[in-house]
């Protein structure tokens, strides 16, 4: 009886450990994704001098998100392109 508690109480805890993982990484999913959306949108529009997409480029819109596709336009106006 003890055992199916014990069982019942750490199955409850793996379950709430992983809804809070996945809740704060679906909020980082949703960023890297709308941060490549843009990088991909600024290129494609030419609305900053990017040039042709790297590897490198798309690696730092995925980690950084938003703020990783604003650094890379803001760093190609001052004619640092990755």
């Amino acid at each position: 009886m003890i055992e199916t508690i014990l069982m019942v109480i750490v199955a409850v805890a793996i379950a709430a450990i992983l809804f809070f993982l996945l809740r704060n990484g679906l909020k980082l999913l949703i960023n890297a994704v709308c941060g490549v959306v843009i990088l991909f949108i600024v290129s494609y529009f030419n609305l900053a001098p990017i040039g042709d997409l790297s590897i490198a480029q798309v690696i730092v819109c995925a980690v950084g998100g938003i703020l990783g596709a604003a650094l890379l336009i803001i760093l190609s106006f001052f004619g640092i392109v990755i």
